[in-house]
C-alpha cells in the first residue's frame, strides 16, 4: 500500500508540476535555441496556409478577411480553404471570394483525408495548416517561417490562445488556463530540445517531409511531429505565432473534445514505436514519456490508487491522513465547480478543480472508446462560444 501510495504520488506530482521544473532547468542551462536574422521579404519562402473546413458557413467570411489581412507579401502566401464533405453553403460562398483557392471533395472522409487528397498538389516549400475557428495575429506567418533557415527544423508549432474573460464557464476558464501551461511546456521543450506535438490549430511544416498519416488518425498532427522528431528532425516553437479561439460553449461540449483526444493519444502510442528509441534520441524519448504519455496513460490510475491507498493507511500515520483529507478537500472543490461548471463566475478557482477532475475522466472514457473501436475519424465538432471582438497586435 506504502509504495502504491508513493509512486502514485510521484506520477502525479511529476506529471504536473515536476516536469515543468525539469524541463525548466534543463532549457535555462542546456538550450539549444538558435536566433536568426531576420528576413527581408523578398527572402522570404513562399507558403501555402491551408484552412481545412467541414460545415464552417457562420465563420468563413470572417476567417479569410483575417487570412487576408495576414502581414506576408501577397504574393508569397497561397491560400487554401478544403472543404471536404460540407453540406452547409461553405463552397459556394467561398467560391464568391476573391484572393483564395477552393478545394472540395463531396466524400466525407475526415480532416487528415481532405489533407492527404490536397497535399500532393501544394508546391510551395512550407505548408501551414489551420482550422477555420481560429484567428490567426498579423505576424503569424512571419513568425513560423522564420525558424525554417534551420536545415534541421523540419516543423514549427503556433501558440493557442483559448479567450477568457473575467467571468466564464468552467469550459472556457479550465481550457485557457489549462493551455497557458501547456504552452508554458510547449517554449521549453523546444527551447531545450524539441517539441513533441504541436497546436494542431496551426502548425507550418516543410512541405518536402509531409508523409501521409494513416487516415484513421485522430490527432494527426501529434503523430506527424513526433515521427520527424524521431527521425532526427527538430519541432520548433513560434510563441508569436498565435491562434485564437473561444473556448467550447459548454462542458458537455468540451466532453467531446476531450475524449476525443484521449482516444487519439492512445491510438497515438501505439503507432509511434520509433518514439521509445533511448539509444536514438534519449532527450525526445524523455520528453516524449514525461509530457505526453504518463497525461494519457498512467495519470487517472495514479489519482484513483493515490485515493484509495490514502484512505487505508491513513489510521497508521499523519501524513496518510493529512493527504486523505487533502485530496477529499480537492474533490469536494471540484463537486462544487461541477454545479457551477456551466455558469460564468469571477471566481474561477472552483473551475480549476473541477476541470482537472473532468479532463482525467475523459482519458477514462477515451480508452473505452479506442479499446471498444468507436473513436471514427469524423466526428460531431464541438460547439464554440460565441465569437467576441478581439484585436490581434
Amino acid at each position: 500500500m506504502e509504495f502504491l501510495f508513493w509512486n502514485s504520488a510521484a506520477i502525479i506530482l511529476f506529471t504536473f508540476a515536476g516536469y515543468g521544473v525539469v524541463i525548466t532547468l534543463l532549457a535555462r542551462f542546456g538550450s539549444r535555441k538558435m536566433s536568426y536574422p531576420q528576413l527581408e521579404d523578398e527572402d522570404l519562402p513562399e507558403v501555402t496556409l491551408i484552412v481545412a473546413c467541414f460545415n464552417e458557413e457562420d465563420i468563413l467570411r470572417e476567417k479569410v478577411a483575417n487570412s487576408l489581412s495576414l502581414d506576408y507579401p501577397k504574393d508569397k502566401l497561397n491560400l487554401c480553404f478544403v472543404t471536404d464533405g460540407s453540406t452547409d453553403n461553405s463552397v459556394k460562398l467561398l467560391q464568391s471570394l476573391e484572393g483564395i483557392e477552393v478545394s472540395h471533395s463531396p466524400a466525407r472522409k475526415g480532416k487528415i483525408a481532405a489533407i492527404n487528397r490536397i497535399m500532393p498538389e501544394i508546391h510551395t516549400p512550407i505548408t501551414i495548416f489551420t482550422d477555420a475557428n481560429v484567428m490567426l495575429n498579423p505576424g503569424a506567418i512571419r513568425a513560423l517561417v522564420h525558424p525554417f533557415q534551420s536545415n534541421l527544423v523540419a516543423a514549427v508549432s503556433g501558440e493557442k490562445v483559448v479567450m477568457a474573460e473575467s467571468r466564464d464557464g468552467a469550459s472556457a476558464s479550465g481550457e485557457g488556463f489549462y493551455w497557458k501551461y501547456e504552452s508554458y511546456l510547449k517554449k521549453k521543450d523546444a527551447e531545450w530540445n524539441t517539441l513533441v506535438g504541436s497546436a494542431g490549430e496551426l502548425l507550418a511544416l516543410r512541405t518536402q517531409l509531409y508523409e501521409a498519416p494513416e487516415e484513421d488518425t485522430v490527432i494527426e498532427d501529434f503523430v506527424m511531429t513526433v515521427r520527424l522528431a524521431a527521425a532526427g528532425y527538430r519541432i520548433d516553437y513560434a510563441p508569436e505565432a498565435l491562434a485564437v479561439e473561444t473556448g467550447s460553449a459548454n462542458v458537455e461540449e468540451e466532453k467531446k473534445r476531450k475524449i476525443r483526444i484521449s482516444a487519439g493519444g492512445i491510438q497515438a502510442i501505439s503507432r509511434l514505436p520509433q518514439a521509445w528509441r533511448v539509444d536514438l534520441h534519449p532527450g525526445m524519448t524523455f520528453q516524449y514519456l514525461s509530457h505526453r504519455v504518463l497525461r494519457w496513460t498512467a495519470m487517472p490510475i495514479a489519482l484513483f490508487l493515490l485515493l484509495v491507498t490514502g484512505f487505508t493507511l491513513s489510521s497508521q500515520d499523519l501524513i496518510y491522513e493529512l493527504a486523505a483529507w487533502t485530496q477529499m478537500g480537492f474533490y469536494g472543490l471540484a463537486g462544487l465547480g461541477y454545479a457551477f461548471r456551466n455558469k460564468s463566475i469571477r471566481l474561477k478557482i472552483l473551475h480549476i478543480p473541477f476541470y482537472f477532475v473532468f479532463m482525467h475522466a475523459c482519458v477514462v472514457q477515451g480508452w473505452w472508446r479506442f479499446f471498444k473501436g468507436k473513436q471514427a475519424v469524423t466526428w460531431e465538432k464541438a460547439q464554440r462560444a460565441a465569437p467576441r471582438l478581439v484585436t490581434l497586435d
